[in-house]
């Protein structure tokens, strides 16, 4: 089991910066693949990014490529989700989930925990 919680989400301007942060227990964090996910309002929930238990491998959704970085700190049991240039289409509650799967990564369905969601907004 695993449980988790985010952190770091609030009202930003565009063009401006947040970074979220997602607390895991458990000692076996090291070995899930961490992904992030967003839902907007009256939208299905979307991948934002993934990365592997290592950390040597990360993928990003192409609405966020080059402006968000996904990271994790092993002995802390937290990955982080560092987001620049924000837009009011970022808008959204995130979620972080754990995954032990080694394929289909920016499936919603390939993740087995999932926590409670922060908010984010962006305004114009």
């Amino acid at each position: 089991q695993v449980q988790l919680v985010e952190s770091g989400g609030g009202l930003v301007q565009a063009g401006g910066s947040l970074r979220l942060s997602c607390a895991a227990s458990g000692r076996t964090f090291s070995s899930y693949t961490m992904g992030w996910f967003r839902q907007a309002p009256g939208k299905e929930r979307e991948f934002v990014a993934f990365i592997s238990w290592s950390g040597g491998l990360t993928y990003y959704a192409d609405s966020v490529r080059g402006r968000f970085t996904i990271s994790r700190d092993n002995a802390k049991n937290t990955v982080y989700l560092q987001m620049n240039s924000l837009k009011p289409e970022d808008t959204a509650v995130y979620f972080c989930a754990a995954s032990t799967r080694g394929n289909g990564r920016t499936r919603v369905d390939s993740y087995d925990y999932w926590g409670q969601g922060t908010q984010v907004t962006v305004s114009s």
